[in-house]
């Protein structure tokens, strides 16, 4: 016996900017705690390399359950696990809001990080529920809240941290979250939408371990050496628990994460792409404010505060919010393969302009909004790229997968940043800071990325959308390609 499907809400805009509400605190998650980190061995007795897991924990736990609670969504009901993952978000809040101890805090921002499934769900959901006319710039808006969300964190932060105890921007994420998941329930309906076949849960235990092993390796490689026994090994072991995994996943019938569809060109050139893009990103967030913070005595710092340096970004979120229609209407008219290249091109042009005005306020703000802009028109393009090229039945698990590629290109960025600052430095006004050209060094390899982006995007099949595997009418797709919800289910 086939349930009935649930019914849209009568204002699907409300959907829209509940789940792109949702996106944009869940990615200020993930940086919200960045200004805090300096202060934490004094707030709390830890340690710096046990404060750094604040930040650490929170991409380890996101890389590994934002594949895995996207096919959980595509199996159980997307909003049905969305919701559980802003539950899990608000437990995260509660325990740091109500802590100093560092493995109680370590312990919420694990919790927090898993949270950040919610941005493929929502997508996944928006496919299924709008009408075809509206998907595209909804699922732009949906994406971009990922980098939204980075830009936004670090002012909102600085300025709590300034102001208030610290413990008091966690209370506020964990209110801020409830109020997500009230919102959510009136206002985003069920899909109807199910994939066939049972949760494959050694693979998403062997996804998890070489993710795992993967990131921490990336992560913690700078302060453990990238040539120790402990590196090299948690990259070994994160390879031949890689190609057990790939080996078991290929005989499963409903494998969790389906890699033959996963290695045609469209989509594994679209996952390479968000690697190298979220990469090129992430360079921007890391950077500019700490560059801006450097002290005058260094010849180029601008000795801002912290609020000011955080201050620096906000231009680049704002940016964000209206690129991603912007995005939307090019993917609509050219295909998001357009979009892309024009983004990476973009980015590319932004970290120009970052290598040649270092010294100016302005200029390194302008500079960084124009990267933000690029990165919100890819974000907007990478979703339409993945949905265009996997069933409907798969959406939430090839956006999970694709977001997780962005996580990834983040790891790898963060590790790269710390290791040209660390290793170009020189003595100004009695303290070590990085030299000018490391700063610039690090403009140098973003733009790079983003222009191997470009070119990866070029290799990519076709041009414009195929409209039939992007629309959003449920009722046309559940005849074809899911399988609606079924009684018991």
């Amino acid at each position: 016996m086939t349930a009935p499907a649930t019914a849209a809400p009568d204002h699907p805009r409300f959907a829209v900017g509940v789940l792109a509400f949702c996106g944009v605190v869940v990615a200020v998650m993930q940086t919200i705690v960045v200004p805090l980190l300096p202060h934490i061995p004094a707030l709390t007795g830890a340690t710096p390399a046990a404060a750094s897991w604040l930040v650490t924990v929170t991409l380890l736990t996101g890389a590994v359950f934002t594949p895995v609670l996207g096919r959980v969504g595509d199996m159980y009901g997307k909003r049905r696990v969305l919701v559980g993952s802003l539950g899990v978000l608000v437990v995260g809040s509660v325990l740091c809001a109500v802590s100093s101890h560092i493995g109680v805090l370590i312990t919420g921002r694990a919790l927090q990080g898993a949270a950040i499934a919610v941005v493929p769900l929502g997508i996944s959901i928006l496919r299924d529920e709008l009408p075809p006319e509206r998907v595209l710039s909804a699922v732009a808006l949906m994406s971009s809240t990922l980098g939204i969300g980075a830009a936004v964190g670090l002012p909102v932060a600085a300025v709590v941290i300034e102001n208030f105890d610290w413990h008091t921007m966690f209370w506020v994420s964990g209110a801020i979250g409830v109020l997500d998941i009230v919102l959510v329930l009136r206002c985003v309906p069920e899909s109807p939408l199910r994939s066939r076949g049972r949760f494959d849960a050694i693979g998403a235990l062997g996804l998890s371990a070489a993710l795992v092993c993967l990131l921490l390796a990336v992560t913690q490689g700078g302060d453990w050496g990238w040539t120790s026994a402990r590196t090299l090994g948690l990259l070994a072991v994160a390879v031949v628990v890689a190609l057990l995994w790939g080996a078991y996943e290929l005989r499963m019938p409903t494998p969790m994460v389906d890699l033959r569809v996963s290695a045609r060109p469209a989509v594994l050139l679209t996952n390479v792409a968000a690697l190298l893009i979220g990469f090129a990103f992430y360079a921007n967030s890391l950077v500019t404010a700490q560059m801006v913070q450097e002290p005058k005595a260094t010849g180029y710092g601008l000795g801002a505060s912290l609020v000011v340096s955080g201050l620096c970004l906000l231009p680049g979120g704002l940016a964000m919010v209206a690129f991603s229609p912007v995005s939307a209407r090019i993917s609509a008219g050219r295909g998001p393969k357009t979009s892309l290249a024009l983004a990476a091109g973009i980015i590319a042009v932004g970290y120009v302009v970052r290598y040649f005005t270092s010294h100016s306020l302005w200029l390194i703000v302008a500079g960084a909004t124009v990267v933000s802009a690029g990165t919100a028109i890819a974000y907007s393009a990478l979703p339409a790229l993945v949905m265009r090229g996997v069933p409907v039945g798969e959406t939430g698990a090839a956006n999970g997968l694709n977001t997780l590629m962005r996580s990834i290109g983040q790891a790898f960025c963060s590790a790269t940043v710390a290791a040209v600052l660390a290793n170009m430095t020189f003595l100004a006004g009695g303290r070590t800071a990085p030299t000018l050209q490391a700063y610039q060094l690090v403009f140098l390899i973003a733009a790079g990325a983003a222009l191997l982006a470009l070119a990866v995007t070029l290799c990519l099949p076709g041009g414009r959308a195929d409209t039939g595997t992007v629309k959003g009418n449920r009722r046309s797709r559940s005849r074809t390609r899911a399988m609606p919800i079924q009684e018991g289910a």
